[in-house]
């Protein structure tokens, strides 16, 4: 299984600190980045190659990853042109061709302890699989889910009515079997439409789970974080003094 991790924003909502370093490369552990964290983890759970989708800043990615190799890993980088005026639909297909095998999608700005991944690689092998967490109320930022009674996605969306909603989606899916094809066609479908540069891809996979085979794994009580802001950014440097995620050196063991 291959990974795609799209990191093509700036994070502007960080700023002045990504006024020139993109938000993926932002030290959280001491000197270690986002992006460090993120393959070091991918690495440890037996992931052998990443497609870095990259944009503001892609020659600080590329310089990063030429010195800052993780033994094991077999890491290429992708460019979006259109970083500056779409969200992360176009993001995706860029990657499309990536989407060759089982493949995870991780958000850029999301963090997350290596039994997360576990769970969802061990969850059963639905074409499409949404990792959830849970909590007691959800804001407008949230990407929420709506689950049947089997934990298959109804809906994925900000919008969605609370009544309706049952946890969030953390940014981290895979695709296995018949998945892959379906979500990459969809993915290249959407981009031909009007609002395609406006759109985020979760809107594709609201889509799919319309019409069935979309599952979730939920990662109650495991640890993950997101980083949108200052605080969120603060937030995590405080939780990881007090928490040990792999290093490059421990990815290759």
């Amino acid at each position: 299984m291959r990974a795609i991790v799209l990191s093509a924003g700036q994070g502007k909502r960080l700023l002045p600190l990504t006024a020139e370093i993109p938000k993926c490369l932002l030290p959280v552990d001491g000197e270690r980045t986002v992006l460090e964290l993120q393959l070091a983890t991918l690495a440890r759970c037996g992931i052998e190659r990443v497609s870095v989708v990259s944009g503001f800043g892609v020659d600080r990615v590329e310089r990063f990853l030429a010195t800052s190799p993780v033994p094991g890993l077999d890491v290429e980088v992708l460019f979006n042109p259109f970083f500056g005026v779409s969200d992360n639909l176009a993001t995706c297909w860029v990657a499309r061709e990536a989407m060759d095998r089982d493949f995870l999608v991780v958000n850029g700005d999301t963090l997350f302890d290596p039994s997360v991944l576990r769970r969802l690689l061990g969850s059963p092998a639905a074409p499409i699989t949404v990792t959830i967490d849970h909590k007691p109320s959800y804001d407008d930022d949230d990407m929420k889910v709506s689950l049947d009674d089997d934990g298959r996605l109804l809906a994925i969306g900000k919008t969605l009515k609370p009544e309706v909603v049952h946890g969030e989606s953390i940014g981290l899916l895979s695709f296995r079997g018949a998945g892959v094809r379906r979500f990459r066609g969809a993915v290249e479908r959407a981009m031909r439409r009007p609002e395609a540069l406006r759109a985020w891809y979760l809107s594709v996979v609201n889509t799919l789970a319309g019409e069935g085979g979309v599952d979730s794994a939920s990662i109650r009580g495991m640890w993950w974080r997101e980083i949108d802001s200052p605080e969120d950014l603060e937030e995590v440097r405080e939780s990881l003094r007090n928490r040990a995620l792999p290093s490059r050196a421990a990815a290759a063991r």
